[in-house]
């Protein structure tokens, strides 16, 4: 078994070696320690025989070598080899690998204490098993993972749940962004119940704050002894210092110098017992080093990278620990299986899918997504632009496809009910009319009935009353009499009540106060033996109102007998309560007189007063106030007797007077009851008439109404029943077409147009073929795009091309935020149009307070734009980017850095990168929704021609912008009004035609619908005639796009070529203003085109270095006349690129002069249509080709015979190219002349003072270098004459210069001086500060003096928007003799050419001078035949020989030939030179023009005489200049 692993360790060794894009194989003899490492966490008990050890033996072996492979060859090599070793053992391949995949792991029981680490055999019940692990997971984390487990997911667990379950287990999972390696991470370190750390970015997050945390890991693990999984991945490492601590604690469980002398401390004292026990010495070594063995027992660090890129290999090779000690494993693209598993899984969950759909359409999104990914490799190749396709953009595929789905099936059937209601209504609205009809004329006869029995009831009605009146009037006047009556009788009861109510109260409050008497009050009075004379008296008054009779008994004088009531009075009040009933009893009303004549004189003593006999007893007073008050009532009553008998008599009159009354009451009752039922059947009569009127009134309006329903919306019934058909044929085809879109959102934002539509062609064949349902011919706009909205982004500045439309659709509907690629600034622009009134946060990564400000923007609900990113994001981000929400206390939050905050939901983020061609990592574009928002060149001809016109017609631009917003909103109303109208259509309850609301906003709302259709019409019209004038000038809108992509193509060719659309525009403008105007439209037309194509070449042409020139020009040309059909383009690919096919295999007939290569171009250019005869033709004519081809000029020979009348200049070339390549480049020149003009191929020098005039505060001057150029002194010279000089100031960047440029430029900004950054290559570090620097500045605050001047050598670390921006100059020597008397001669002017002493010989020399420096430096493109060694001369060597010059010319009396041939051969040129023949060639080539020879107008340099001197006294500045032009 030893000896096997070792020879699979040594053949992986041999074999697998290390390369680019495999910089990970690389093995030590640590993955040979973990095979065996592996292999003895098996469990004893069930390693039984040799098969399943060698099972166990494959497993580990594949765990540590195959993990880390990277595909399918790789694999099945290794396979191959460790099934020839099984071999070897004498057991079948079968016995050991019993199935696929062979997997181990030890969480199949998870409730155990001890896991066993053991052979999976059931796949299913693993799968299950993780499913609950991540339920769990879900339940007890705020942050959810939605994982669907499928098998590649559950190898991928179980590979790193055997890493981290193993002591010093660390992994290295590779793999592109979204891959599943955090996730599966997370959920194997669930599954294992270990803590699970991984560090939180914020904008702030720097060294210190990743070593607290590294700190704080290592203190649990070592201190507190938990099992602890560190997941890191490279998208964290903020400074690579990160992966040096992350070495450090793979290799030794330690980063230097981390813990404080506190912390070091409390670790040796809880370590201490744990040395002690282990029989060590506690000394602070074996204290450490027992903390950092336990660090590394137990803590798992889990490494996820991209291994995409230069970086990732530099960093294994920075970090060798993350080889070597890390298992690997690598995570692949995702299989069929997996793809159709998670596509089946989620589609599974959609209610609006049928089960028959299914199948179809998980094939369809797993051919979208590989279509995708072979696509992005072909876009790759043929324009170098890159796109990943991760299994993220999968699941972001099938999550827009449910969110997709739902959203346009609900609009679909939504509008298709209501457009079927209201449908519904109008056909059932022109059934009902007939029905009106026929009830409208049975209804007619029965109203004539009702009008007849009414007018005879009334007849009838009138008689009766006659006779009711007259009884009425008798009763009346019985009824008078009677009220009279008893008017009277009340009268006589109110006289007699009024003389009661005297003797009343006195009654009342006898009455009142005998009640207050108790049996006591009385026993107390009767138990008197001897009273006192005022209770005698009461005695005395009750016995005689009671008449009692006294006994009689002896009084005072003898033999006299009084009256005594005591006795007899004590016998009356022996029963108290019956004594005091009979007073409440007593019958006032009927007192005798004689009664009254007693009492009299008992009343009339004043001794018996309820006052006096108070004072002797209180029963006695309340008796003596009875008494008093029965003789009061009787007198009282005797006085109202005669009255209550006369209101006796008066009584019983009334009573008969009340029954004569009664009776005539019931007479009239009688009478009035009939007329009662004659006016209710009258009533009757009525409401019948009116009911069968009203009937015949509803009936009509009805029908009224429903003629103006079926009228008014005749034709929408129509429009609505071809639009039910076309609702129900998008529900039938929804499943497909939603597919497509979802597909283009997910996908195709980063593509350029081409690409997208060849992807959804490829899958509308696809969904043919699959026999998904689709529409012909569907694309995302056509599915998911809105008009209106649509027109509305356009009025907001997105461009009309389809491009652009597409962006915006995919925008509106991705569930990423959008990154715009976009380097135009369109985007940008859209943007910020778009999203102004809602309140727009603008920023830029480089603010200071960016996170705040985006802070507020969530919090407050705003939109917000993050301006010209790299390609690299700032981790902070990552929670916005990932859109990490969470609950808390009910409300959606989000933690951004260090805090959490609200997250409002009308929160939008959009971010803009100026880079023309970034590349993002897997990483960032799995978080964003990339767009590729480059210019089109239809969205850029539409703006274009919008920009000519309204500069040549305002009134026309104006016009149509005007027109194009009205009629948006038109139209925008006439949907509304038809939405409403389904609306109230579909939402009338009952019959429509009874709802007299809806019928009078249908009448108005589709008078106003006819009245703005007609407005439309005469709109559209009016725009179609303002287009047709506008078209004019389209030759204007497609040269100038023409142009643009020609020099945006220049980017291609050196980074430093970049120009904005702003700037381009800023061109256009200028020759617009400055063609030559004229009143026939097609000659301004051309003008405009003639002009901007030379200024455009001339402004280009001063940022291009010489040997690019050409390359502009001619590109120019034929990119002009490409877009006029007079290039074919097969003839075209044949000039840059060479033939691919023979048609025929020819001899060569000229082989003496004609090369083999030649004559197999010369073939194949016989595969062009042109040219099908030319290799046969050829040696017929062999003589005439052999003269061009022996020609000094063969590109100005005349072809033989009649190719030369046959070819068009263009085609010339081609034969050229077959003949003479070596002068195709003079034929392209002659070609541009021909077709452009001269001034297309001559010199453009760069001249600082129109590079001024065009620059800004905010626009610097970039000086491009190349070898041996310095612009310095041309500068210092142009500030002097600007007056300057003293208010520049100059850096050479590098190491630490930063800073120091970073002030003086603030300095410069505030007081209006200059500023000269030189070298800005040599710090690209730097390079973004500057590119803040310039965007900060503000227009409006910076002095208008400021500039910015720059320097650099072509570097790609240059920011774009500064050359975008910037006025761009190049400095090289010019290419030509010509091309350098023209750079050197513009620098003079006549002051310094007449200043000399010896002014004509002076002027002679000068021009000798500079034609030596022209013909030197051109000497250099010759190579070792100019000479042997090549040399960089200058124009500084030019400028120190022409200072010389000046200088000896006005010192010495005559002319110093020879200290001038000195100074300039041997010194100023000559110390370049180190070869001696190179001297002696340099100074005879001097001897030429420092010669007395050349102080002559004759004198000519050439032997052709173009190159001659010019008479000194009659030439200037000027002239010497148009004589080289």
């Amino acid at each position: 078994m030893v000896e096997a692993t070792i020879s699979v360790y040594n053949t992986i060794t041999t074999e697998l070696l290390p390369t680019p894009a495999k910089s990970h194989y690389t093995f030590n003899l640590r993955d040979l320690s973990k095979v065996f490492q592996g292999m003895l966490m098996g469990n004893l008990n069930q390693v039984k025989g040799l098969p399943v050890l060698l099972r166990l033996w494959y497993h580990e072996c594949c765990r540590v070598f195959e993990d880390r492979l990277v595909n399918d060859e790789d694999r099945n090599w290794f396979q191959e080899m460790v099934i020839s070793k099984i071999d070897t053992f004498g057991v079948q391949k079968a016995e050991v690998i019993n199935q696929s995949p062979v997997l181990y792991g030890d969480f199949l029981n998870p409730n155990t204490d001890v896991k066993l680490y053991e052979e999976i055999v059931d796949h299913a019940k693993m799968t299950r098993i993780v499913e609950e692990f991540l339920e769990d997971y879900n339940q007890v984390n705020t942050a959810q993972m939605k994982l669907v487990l499928f098998m590649d997911a559950l190898k991928h667990v179980t590979r790193i749940s055997r890493i981290i379950r193993q002591p010093l287990g660390n992994a290295l999972l590779l793999g592109v962004g979204g891959s599943g390696r955090q996730s599966l991470t997370r959920l194997a370190s669930h599954m294992a119940d270990y803590d699970c750390f991984q560090i939180e970015l914020s904008k702030n997050y720097g060294i210190q704050e990743w070593r607290d945390d590294v700190k704080n890991v290592l203190l649990k693990a070592g201190l507190d002894n938990k099992q602890m999984v560190f997941l890191f991945s490279d998208t964290q490492i903020k400074s690579e210092s990160f992966l040096e601590d992350i070495n450090n604690v793979l290799n030794s469980g330690d980063v230097p110098n981390i813990y404080e002398f506190e912390e070091l401390d409390r670790i040796y004292h809880n370590i201490k017992p744990l040395v002690l026990d282990a029989g060590l010495q506690p000394t602070k070594a074996n204290l450490f080093s027992a903390y950092t063995k336990r660090v590394r027992s137990n803590i798992h660090m889990v490494i996820c990278m991209s291994p995409i890129g230069e970086v990732f290999r530099s960093r294994l090779r920075q970090f060798p620990s993350l080889v070597t000690c890390c298992t690997i494993d690598w995570f692949s693209e995702w299989p069929d299986d997996a793809l159709r598993s998670v596509a089946m899984t989620f589609f599974k969950e959609l209610p609006e899918l049928d089960d028959n759909q299914l199948d179809g359409l998980v094939e369809m999104g797993v051919k979208i997504h590989q279509s995708v990914a072979a696509k992005s490799l072909q876009y790759k190749a043929e324009l170098s632009r890159h796109n990943y396709v991760t299994p993220t953009s999968y699941l972001e595929l099938l999550g827009l496809f449910s969110k997709l789905l739902k959203l346009k099936t609900d609009e679909i059937s939504t509008a298709r009910k209501r457009t079927k209601t209201g449908l519904d209504k109008l056909l059932s609205t022109g059934e009902e009319v007939a029905k009106l009809q026929a009830e409208l004329e049975k209804m007619q006869p029965e109203l004539e009935q009702a009008q007849i029995e009414t007018e005879q009831t009334m007849e009838q009605i009138q008689k009766d009353s006659v006779v009711a009146n007259e009884t009425k009037a008798e009763v009346q006047k019985e009824e008078n009499e009677a009220t009279k009556k008893a008017e009277e009788t009340q009268e006589i009861a109110d006289s007699a009540q009024k003389d009661l109510d005297e003797a009343l109260p006195a009654l009342d409050a006898a009455v009142a106060s005998l009640k207050s008497l108790n049996k006591n009050d009385v026993v107390e009075v009767r138990a008197l033996q001897r009273p006192p004379q005022g209770v005698k008296l009461v005695i005395e008054a009750v016995c005689i109102m009671k008449e009692i009779k006294p006994k009689k008994v002896a009084g005072e004088k003898v033999g006299t007998k009084v009256d005594d009531y005591w006795d007899v009075g004590k016998n009356m009040l022996q029963e108290p309560a019956k004594f005091l009933q009979s007073l409440f009893d007593y019958d006032k009303d009927n007192i005798p007189d004689a009664v009254i004549q007693k009492i009299q004189p008992y009343i009339d003593n004043e001794e018996f007063t309820p006052d006096a006999i108070q004072k002797v007893s209180k029963a006695c007073k309340s008796i003596c106030q009875w008494v008093r008050a029965m003789h009061k009532y009787h007198f009282v009553s005797k006085a109202v007797a005669p009255k209550r008998a006369a209101l006796a008599e008066a009584k019983i009159s009334l009573e008969k007077t009340m029954k004569a009354l009664n009776a005539a009451k019931t007479r009239l009752k009688e009478v009035e009851e009939g007329i009662a039922a004659l006016q209710a059947r009258y009533e009757e009569c009525v409401a019948k008439k009116q009911d069968l009127a009203d009937k015949c009134e509803l009936c009509s309006a009805r029908l009224e109404r429903a003629e103006k329903l079926i009228g008014g919306l005749a034709d929408e019934k129509i429009r609505w029943g071809e639009a039910v058909k076309t609702f129900d044929a998008m529900l039938f085809n929804v499943v497909g077409d939603i597919m497509i879109a979802a597909g283009a959102v997910a996908y195709l934002g980063t593509f350029t147009g081409e690409y997208r539509s060849d992807l959804v062609s490829s899958w509308q064949r696809n969904m043919s073929d699959i026999k998904v349902p689709h529409t012909e011919s569907a694309t995302l706009v056509s599915t998911m795009g809105d008009p209106v909205k649509i027109r509305s982004w356009q009025i907001c500045g997105l461009p009309k091309d389809t491009l652009s439309v597409e962006n915006g659709v995919v925008v509106h509907y991705s569930r990423r935020w959008p990154l715009f690629i976009d380097p135009q600034g369109q985007a940008n622009k859209w943007i910020k149009s778009m999203e102004k009134d809602k309140g727009l946060d603008v920023m830029k990564l480089t603010d200071k307070d960016f996170l705040r400000s985006l802070e507020n923007a969530v919090r407050f609900g705003k939109p917000c734009l993050l301006e010209n990113v790299s390609e690299e994001l700032d981790p902070a981000l990552e929670p916005i980017l990932l859109k990490q929400t969470f609950k808390q206390a009910g409300s959606t939050v989000i933690k951004l850095g260090d805090s959490v905050i609200p997250y409002h939901d009308d929160f939008k983020f959009y971010i803009t990168t100026k880079l023309p061609n970034p590349h993002y990592t897997p990483e960032v574009s799995t978080k964003v929704s990339l767009v590729n928002f480059t210019l089109s060149p239809s969205g850029l001809e539409d703006q274009l021609l919008g920009i000519v016109v309204a500069e040549e017609r305002p009134d026309l631009e104006e016009a149509k912008n005007q027109l194009i917003v009205s009629n948006a909103k038109m139209k925008q109303e006439l949907k509304g009004i038809e939405d409403e109208i389904l609306f109230r259509l579909s939402n009338s309850e009952g019959n429509p035609v009874d709802d007299v609301e809806l019928i009078r906003a249908l009448e108005a709302s589709k008078l106003k619908s006819q009245e703005i259709q007609a407005k439309v019409q005469v709109a559209e019209q009016t725009e179609r005639d303002i287009d047709q004038t506008r078209s004019k000038y389209i030759p204007v809108a497609v040269r100038t796009q023409i142009l643009f992509f020609c020099t945006t193509d220049l980017a291609n060719i050196d980074p430093m070529y970049q120009y904005s659309l702003e700037w381009f525009i800023n061109i256009f403008l200028g020759s617009i203003h400055n063609a030559e105007k004229s009143e026939d439209l097609e000659e301004r037309i051309t003008n405009i085109n003639n002009y901007f194509t030379f200024s455009l070449y001339s402004n280009v042409c001063r940022s291009l270095f010489e040997q690019h020139k050409l390359l502009f020009s001619f590109l120019l040309c034929v990119r002009i006349l490409m877009n006029e059909n007079k290039i074919n383009m097969s003839e075209w690919r044949f000039l840059i690129s060479g033939g691919t096919s023979t048609p025929k295999k020819l001899p060569n007939p000229a082989s003496d002069w004609l090369t083999d290569r030649a004559w197999s171009e010369i073939l194949m250019v016989a595969a062009l249509d042109k040219f099908a005869t030319f290799a046969e033709e050829f040696a017929d004519h062999k003589e005439g080709f052999k003269k061009i081809f022996d020609s000094v000029d063969p590109h100005r020979e005349p072809l033989p015979a009649h190719w030369n009348e046959d070819l068009d200049s263009f085609q010339k070339m081609l034969i050229l190219k077959c003949l003479r390549v070596d002068k195709v480049t003079n034929a392209m020149q002659d070609y541009v002349s021909e077709y452009l003009g001269q001034q297309f191929i001559e010199p453009q020098t760069a001249d600082l003072a129109v590079a001024f005039k065009e620059s800004g505060p905010k626009a610097p001057l970039i000086f491009i270098l190349s070898t041996g150029t310095d612009p310095a002194d041309d500068l210092y010279k142009f500030a002097d004459k600007m007056k300057f000089s003293k208010k520049l100031t100059s850096i050479s960047l590098g190491q630490g210069q930063g800073p120091i440029a970073e002030n003086m430029m603030k300095e410069a900004m505030d007081r209006g001086r200059w500023v000269f950054f030189q070298n800005c290559h040599l710090s690209p570090s730097w390079m973004p500060t500057l590119e803040r620097l310039i965007e900060q500045i503000d227009a409006d605050r910076v002095h208008r003096d400021f500039r910015l001047w720059l320097t650099s050598m072509p570097s790609p670390k240059f920011p774009v928007p500064i050359l975008q921006n910037g006025s761009k100059l190049t400095l090289e020597p010019p290419r030509g003799v010509k091309a350098n008397l023209l750079k050197s001669f513009t620098a003079f002017t006549d002051d310094f050419l007449n200043g000399n002493k010896m002014g004509k010989d002076f002027k002679y020399l000068l021009f000798s001078l500079c034609i030596f420096h022209g013909v030197t430096l051109e000497r250099r493109k010759f190579g070792a035949l100019g000479f042997n060694i090549p040399y960089e001369f200058t124009d500084g060597d030019l400028r120190i020989c022409i200072s010389q010059l000046n200088m000896f010319l006005n010192e010495y009396q005559d002319i110093p030939t020879k200290v001038l041939k000195y100074t300039a051969g041997h010194i100023n040129y000559g110390g370049r030179v180190t070869d001696d023949w190179d001297r002696r060639c340099i100074m005879n080539i001097l001897e030429d023009f420092y010669h007395r020879k050349v102080l002559s107008a004759e004198f000519a340099f050439s032997e052709s005489g173009v190159y001659h001197q010019m008479d000194a006294e009659e030439t200037d500045h000027k002239h010497y200049m148009n004589y080289i032009r």
